[in-house]
């Protein structure tokens, strides 16, 4: 270390790779002192003018503030305050244009000064040496200290580093051509900005200072040896003159031989960075109180007639320092402003952009002092940007990669150890923009991490989601585990065990299935049975219609006899089912059956009768009772078969239909036969009106005997009778063959509900035949009494 020390004051310095030698013009603006420029008329004040996060606003519009009033308080450790440079008021809080090579407009306060320039209540801290270093440190960074060389870093996050430092070094190289800014600043104000040094000694406790100037500056280098002569550890080093000596890497390498790894700070080799300027500020917060809120612009270039430095207000626009050092567009011909020096600076989207915190120089050159660039052409691979390169990076290839969106492959390259110093693209002969693609890649290569680490955080917050919604339903289940176990303990304890509930409730349901089975078989069984009696009932029936169609009455009532029978059987099933239910009625089965077969019983008697009086009237034919007798017993036999047919035809539905043209044909032969042996009795008269009705008669056809007429229409009755109880037989089969196959408990239900209906039908089946027989009674009395008037 002795041995370095010992160089370096003997002035023996290091070198570095590359680098070029512009045309320094300086000497334009250095010549004479630092001025000062007038209030205009607006202030605006970009909100975040550092590298990290904005502050958050504390003023709104139609506020009035005070000079060196905060405008902005820090909400993050990388946050910076902005203060009001001067008194006026808040007229407009909304983005402007702002001091970036896009011109894209930022967030700003503005402000209209009231020509008072008032301050605010400054608090100085003269005994800094006393105060703990955090209070020293909260002081720089209340007072909104950035780094003033161009970079724009947090100077509160500098002064506080976690590792020993062994060399701090101050910056006052400033390389770039027409600068002079820093030049000015220490042949004005060194002894300011050596208490600036004072106090960040106090911060850093370094081993070693080392106050590093270009040796094309010296005035600038007595000056600091005259304020720093009472510091013999305040080492001041004239540098030779080369660009970018003034770079973080390129000045540490070139004082100490040593050079910062890839990826690393200069922390990490025990050495910190500050510019001059940055050391005045911090003088000025901590023995005057005063924030940061002006800053040195060297304004300058040919197209200027009064080239210089001034104190430049943070958010005064470009174009009132223009006027003040008397700018001439006509000499441009076309309008070429750029915010920093030719080498790094940026071209200027409009005049109306602010001054920032790291805004340093106001280049205005002519055509002829530095010429447009060129159209951009082929590389020609001479690789003298590798040769200019202070960084041994291959400039070449990153160009390359990045002009094809290459990124990852530039980042191979080293993309971001580029420190866009210029020297590329100034010895590039094909006239490329070297830098201007190298930024571009950083830029997109930054937004792409920034959309990474957005889309690590959104899934980092949706796993924590997921584990917590899970840790959540695994409680739930533990907490319902936990409730079923204390309900089945209880339960338990009580002598209610839900699985032997659970068995006693089966073992009911099997009984019942059983009992449920056996009551089902002889019901089943009993209907069965009653289904075949009827079907045989009904095969007698039918195959007697057809040997002795003449006996109608007995035939008629042997079926109803077999209909009895089984109604009877059917009743008797339905009575066992109701007695097992609990709420079927008692007894109605077999009332209903009785009042059935009595009602069968007296229709049987009066067919016997009418069957007798039909007998004893074949040897009287011309008594005109017995015809009416006859007539009257036709009537009811066609009722009867149209009664039966219209029972079948319900019976079968849809798939039986009855032969409904024949039976209203035979009822209307019925009718008509009636009707002719009313007639013939009525036409009987007087024996004095014999020769005429003779006479009459023998025009007509002669009509068949009695006996002829009488035993065709039994013949019909009897064939519609028999066709019926066929019709009705098939359909009975055809059900007892689809209720065999059924299980009790479903044949049981329709058989009841055919039987009620059977029942309805029979009822009205009588109701009509006794409203018929009164209506024929009726009828033949009156026959009677016109054959007696007529008499």
């Amino acid at each position: 270390m002795q041995s370095l020390i010992d160089k370096i004051r003997q002035g023996r310095f290091f070198d570095f790779p590359g680098g070029v030698h512009p045309p320094g013009r300086k000497t334009l603006s250095n010549q004479d002192v630092i001025g000062k420029c007038t209030l205009p008329e607006h202030l605006y004040l970009t909100v975040k003018q550092h590298i990290g996060a904005p502050g958050q606003l504390q003023v709104k519009v139609g506020d009035e503030v005070l000079k060196g009033q905060p405008l902005t308080r820090s909400t993050n450790p990388f946050a910076l305050p902005v203060h009001a440079p001067t008194s006026g008021k808040v007229t407009a809080i909304a983005p402007h244009v702002s001091a970036h090579p896009s011109g894209l407009a930022e967030l700003s306060v503005e402000i209209t000064p009231d020509g008072r320039d008032k301050w605010i209540e400054l608090t100085p801290i003269p005994d800094y040496q006393q105060l703990p270093k955090t209070r020293i440190i909260e002081a720089i960074c209340d007072a909104g200290i950035a780094g003033m060389g161009g970079a724009g870093f947090p100077t509160h996050i500098k002064v506080s580093p976690k590792k020993d430092v062994e060399f701090l070094v101050i910056n006052g190289a400033e390389c770039e051509p027409y600068i002079t800014a820093d030049d000015r600043l220490m042949r004005e104000h060194a002894w300011q900005i050596r208490q600036g040094i004072d106090v960040l000694c106090h911060l850093l406790n370094p081993g070693h200072v080392l106050i590093a100037i270009e040796d094309n500056k010296p005035e600038a280098i007595q000056a600091m040896q005259v304020a720093c002569q009472e510091k013999p550890d305040y080492i001041i080093c004239p540098i030779p003159t080369k660009y970018p000596a003034g770079g973080e890497k390129q000045l540490i390498q070139v004082l100490t031989g040593r050079e910062v790894p890839h990826g690393r700070l200069p922390i990490d080799v025990g050495i910190i960075m500050q510019n001059v300027g940055t050391c005045f500020a911090v003088a000025d917060v901590i023995f005057t109180g005063k924030p940061l809120i002006q800053r040195v612009v060297t304004l300058t270039g040919e197209a200027m007639t009064k080239p210089c430095n001034v104190w430049a207000l943070l958010g005064t626009p470009i174009s009132h320092l223009l006027k003040h050092a008397g700018y001439e567009k006509a000499q441009q011909g076309v309008q070429r402003l750029i915010m920093g020096g030719p080498m790094m600076g940026f071209s200027l989207a409009s005049e109306q952009i602010p001054v920032v915190k790291s805004t340093n120089c106001i280049l205005a050159p002519t055509q002829q002092e530095m010429t447009l660039p060129e159209e951009e052409q082929a590389c020609i691979r001479c690789s003298a940007c590798a040769d200019a390169c202070p960084v041994n990076l291959l400039p070449q290839q990153m160009y390359w990669h990045s002009k094809a969106k290459e990124l990852d492959k530039a980042q191979d390259y080293n993309l971001f150890d580029c420190i866009e110093c210029g020297a590329c693209a100034y010895v590039c002969p094909s006239q490329i923009p070297l830098v201007h693609y190298y930024r571009v890649a950083k830029a997109q290569i930054r937004q792409q991490e920034e959309e990474k680490q957005k889309a690590d955080k959104a899934r980092d917050r949706f796993e924590a989601r997921k584990q917590r919604l899970e840790e959540e339903k695994a409680e739930r289940e533990l907490k319902h585990q936990q409730a079923a176990e204390a309900r089945r303990e209880a339960m338990h304890k009580q002598g209610d065990d839900p699985k032997s509930k659970v068995a006693a409730a089966l073992a009911r349901a099997r009984k019942q299935q059983t009992s449920d089975e056996t009551t089902a078989a002889p019901e089943t069984a009993d209907k069965v049975a009653a289904a075949i009696a009827r079907a045989k009932a009904r095969k007698a029936a039918v195959q007697q219609g057809d040997s002795a169609p003449s006996d109608t009455a007995d035939t008629a009532a042997e079926d109803k006899q077999a209909k009895v029978a089984a109604a009877v059987a059917r009743a008797k099933a339905r009575k066992a089912a109701t007695q097992q239910g609990d709420s079927a009625p008692s007894d109605t089965a077999d009332t209903a059956a009785e009042d059935k077969q009595a009602k069968v019983a007296a229709a049987v008697a009066r067919a016997k009768a009418r069957k007798a009086a039909v007998q004893q009237g074949d040897s009287a034919p011309s008594d005109t009772a017995d015809t009416a007798a006859e007539d009257k017993q036709a009537k009811v036999a066609a009722a009867v078969a149209r009664a039966k047919a219209r029972k079948a035809a319900t019976q079968q539905g849809d798939s039986a239909p009855i032969d409904t043209a024949d039976t209203a044909a035979e009822d209307k032969q019925a009718k008509e036969a009636t009707a002719s042996k009313s007639k013939t009795t009525k036409q009987v008269k007087p024996k004095d009106k014999v020769s005429t009705q003779v006479t009459t008669a023998d025009t007509r056809v002669k009509p068949a005997p009695a006996d002829d007429r009488e035993e065709q229409k039994r013949q019909r009755v009897a064939a519609a009778i028999a066709k019926a109880k066929q019709q009705k037989a098939q359909k009975d089969r055809q059900q007892a063959s689809s209720t065999a196959d059924m299980p009790a408990e479903k044949v049981a239900q329709p058989l009841v509900e055919v039987d009620e209906q059977k029942k309805q039908r029979v009822a009205a089946a009588i109701a009509k035949a006794k409203a018929r027989k009164a209506k024929l009674d009726m009828q033949s009395s009156a026959d009677n009494q016109q054959d007696k008037t007529d008499e």
